[in-house]
């Protein structure tokens, strides 16, 4: 079997075409990161400038002391929610790419089986064992690529759950811990 002009073109529009996809979704990811730190940059700025003020009027030790204990629980919120937001970002992105991976893997799996069986068929008489041992090997290979397919998405599953398990556990610690320190 030989592939025509048409299928080859085809195929790198196809090609092409998911690039293209694929570098618009990276592209959509940085501009989201950007923004995040450009916020969070503009809001440290602002905290920082606002502390500085609260700091340069206080009158005594035990108001400094209340005022330096009261600016560690909101920024371990903020690094908290700063951290959720950028796994969010990079789980997103991530999630797309992995989405475009496995449907064009999914194609080139039904192209190569289709491939095979059309050789197959157009195999000469007596060929039967070669052919069986390739489907089966091809079987075997689709089965280990849907295995670790699974495997991989068990994994980013259970490192979600423990990112949140960990944000929620430091959330919590720093609102406990700032009461303590007034």
């Amino acid at each position: 079997m030989s592939l025509t002009t048409e299928q080859i073109l085809a195929a790198h529009k196809a090609n092409i075409e998911t690039l293209f996809g694929l570098t618009s979704k990276a592209f959509e990811g940085v501009e989201k990161l950007v923004e995040l730190n450009v916020t969070a940059s503009r809001a440290a700025l602002n905290e920082a400038a606002n502390h500085t003020q609260a700091v340069l009027s206080v009158k005594d030790v035990q108001e400094l002391m209340a005022l330096q204990a009261g600016l560690f629980q909101p920024l371990a919120e903020k690094t908290a929610s700063y951290s959720r937001h950028l796994f969010d970002i990079a789980s997103g992105t991530g999630g797309e790419f992995t989405k475009a991976v496995e449907s064009k893997t999914a194609e080139a799996q039904k192209a190569f089986t289709s491939l095979v069986d059309t050789a197959a068929k157009n195999a000469p008489a007596g060929s039967e064992t070669a052919v069986a041992v390739m489907k089966s090997a091809v079987s075997a290979a689709n089965n280990a690529f849907e295995s670790v397919q699974k495997a991989v998405k068990q994994a980013t599953d259970a490192a979600e759950a423990n990112f949140n398990a960990v944000a929620a556990t430091a959330a919590d610690a720093a609102k406990t811990a700032a009461p303590r320190k007034r």
